[in-house]
């Protein structure tokens, strides 16, 4: 297809056979354990995602991501992953996962899986033979194991924090009972990291992919995309000679970190290209790689995976200066670079953006949401005198119209089309994530934003199942569920369904022109095909430039667009 077809004009089998349907996609992703539970254990499974389809194909949608479904102990939410060809039992089987794989296809939705190749959990069959093996063996060099310092090995071999807190290192006991080496794992300790540099990973890797691409997966989110490869060569640097040497605005930008944005790692993403190329159409991937924006290109390369997310606009105010910085830039790299840019607001690491939007001042921590006073607001137990959900539920609508009117792939996260909040009064006792646990008090952790769907206006658990729901529902989730928004005129999911389907019909051409409104709360830019897209960031309402209405975040006020709304707009009559 060229970038310049109508992508109204294809059919479902032709955007599924469509090598470039990634481009400008509209890509939603599902976190299994909270979309929809088939059986009733608190549990969401794949045959609650089968069951859902059509539901996701009302929505308009034109691929889904899959969080991680693999066999796990949930250390991590699904990213401790015991085997990476295999379902876990509490989600299903391996037919089940073929069943949604055809649903899906059927119903002209592409595949994304989630795969997790920076480490493995500590329950996979290598880590436990790793355990078992002395050191220096074959077994051990799948992991990254070093001797600690100190007389007796006693301290770690480096001061490293892992991201969720606490060392990085963790030590183990030797087979013969003694206090042994030491293993590297940038998150928790139950998912200790590979060694990339060992040929077998890479080899086995490439088995994977090939598995799950001949089951029907059209693509990969890619996590922690930017830190397989590692330079541990002796001595390591401490905490404070890596913050000296930090010589990038968003951290390093010159590949010298020892193990993020490594160069070297580059190398494998070219070999996980030649196997995506065997396919017809190619498979796709997507980058989770939080990097010097100067760096992410090489992430997108079409010699690599071919996108990376763009978390831009996730971390950026509601302020129409800095979305038209955001949006210009990362276009022009797009273009310069042959790439197709990534947008996204909410996902399963970060604050609800309905949520965010309706605070005094909007956080730029990518997981964080922070009150007038500085604070975090979930930390305090998401005091409402600090919330405004009326004014974050109008930003955000305003926000992902805005979002979806822009030129390449649009990344959506299970319920926000619902105009979820965050759920952030969940007792300790309930809580799962383990940067709650590892940073308590720092860290709130990423629960809130992983609470099951609600369905139903009501029952046990909202319609997510007949049972209980594996973290809790707040009773306020009612008011959002799909029963009570279906159909229902001006709620948010008839505005992204309006939305998704206007922007198949629309969408043409990878750019846009921006106009001047001699307002600078207000951003104005035209598509291909004759539309325009119109924000109002202000307090107040503004005239409306000439045009019908297509589509808008929020009632107009008669030819006015009101504040904080967005509008689309095809030339013509005056709206």
């Amino acid at each position: 297809m060229s970038t310049t077809a109508t992508l109204a004009t294809l059919s479902d089998s032709d955007r599924l056979a469509d090598p470039n349907w990634w481009r400008q996609a509209s890509v939603y992703q599902i976190y299994p354990r909270s979309f929809s539970d088939s059986n009733g254990d608190g549990i969401g499974d794949l045959k609650g995602i089968t069951a859902k389809v059509p539901y996701l194909k009302s929505l308009g949608i034109d691929a889904v991501w899959l969080s991680p479904f693999y066999p796990s102990a949930l250390a991590d939410g699904g990213y401790d992953v015991d085997d990476y060809r295999d379902v876990d039992p509490k989600l299903g089987t391996l037919a089940d996962f073929d069943e949604m794989a055809k649903a899906m296809h059927a119903a002209g939705i592409k595949l994304i899986a989630d795969i997790v190749p920076n480490h493995s959990s500590d329950r996979h069959e290598w880590f436990k033979e790793a355990l078992a093996s002395p050191k220096g063996s074959p077994a051990r060099d799948r992991y990254i194991f070093r001797d600690g310092k100190g007389p007796n090995g006693e301290f770690p071999p480096s001061d490293w924090d892992s991201v969720f807190g606490g060392p990085a290192w963790e030590r183990i006991t030797e087979p013969d009972g003694t206090p042994g080496q030491w293993y590297m794992h940038i998150f928790a300790k139950e998912q200790p990291d590979l060694n990339w540099a060992n040929r077998e990973i890479r080899e086995d890797f490439l088995k994977t992919l090939r598995f799950w691409s001949d089951r029907g997966v059209d693509g990969f989110r890619v996590d922690v995309a930017h830190a397989l490869t590692k330079d541990l060569t002796e001595p390591l640097l401490s905490k404070l000679e890596l913050s000296a040497a930090n010589t990038g605005v968003d951290g390093f930008d010159d590949g010298s970190h020892p193990f993020w944005d490594r160069d070297e790692v580059h190398e494998i993403y070219t070999e996980w290209r030649e196997v995506f190329n065997e396919y017809n159409p190619p498979r796709t991937a997507v980058a989770e790689a939080w990097v010097h924006a100067s760096r992410r290109a090489r992430y997108a390369s079409p010699e690599g995976l071919g996108q990376a997310f763009n978390f831009d606009l996730l971390q950026a105010d509601f302020n129409a200066a800095e979305y038209k910085e955001i949006i210009t830039r990362n276009l022009a790299e797009a273009a310069a670079t042959g790439a197709s840019s990534t947008w996204v607001f909410s996902n399963h690491d970060v604050v609800r953006h309905a949520t965010r939007y309706g605070l005094p001042q909007v956080s730029k921590a990518k997981a964080g949401a922070k009150g007038q006073d500085g604070k975090d607001w979930l930390l305090a137990g998401g005091p409402a005198d600090q919330l405004d959900t009326d004014l974050g539920e109008r930003r955000a609508r305003a926000a992902t119209l805005l979002m979806l009117a822009v030129p390449g792939s649009a990344y959506l996260y299970q319920g926000e089309e619902l105009g979820l909040q965050e759920v952030a009064d969940i007792p300790e006792s309930e809580r799962q994530d383990p940067s709650f646990f590892r940073n308590r008090g720092v860290e709130v952790g990423r629960d809130g934003c992983r609470v099951p769907l609600p369905w139903k206006v009501d029952g046990p658990s909202f319609g997510f199942g007949d049972g209980g729901a594996h973290l809790p529902q707040p009773e306020w989730f009612s008011k959002y569920a799909v029963e009570a928004q279906d159909g229902a005129e001006g709620s948010t999911l008839e505005l992204y369904r309006a939305a998704l389907k206007l922007r198949r019909e629309l969408q043409t051409g990878e750019e846009l022109t921006w106009h001047e409104t001699g307002n600078p709360e207000v951003l104005h830019f035209s598509r291909p095909n004759g539309w325009q897209s119109v924000t109002n960031f202000g307090d107040t309402a503004v005239e409306l430039p000439a045009g019908t209405v297509l589509v808008s975040s929020a009632p107009l006020e008669g030819s006015t667009l009101p504040a904080n709304t967005t509008a689309w707009l095809r030339a013509g009559d005056q709206a």
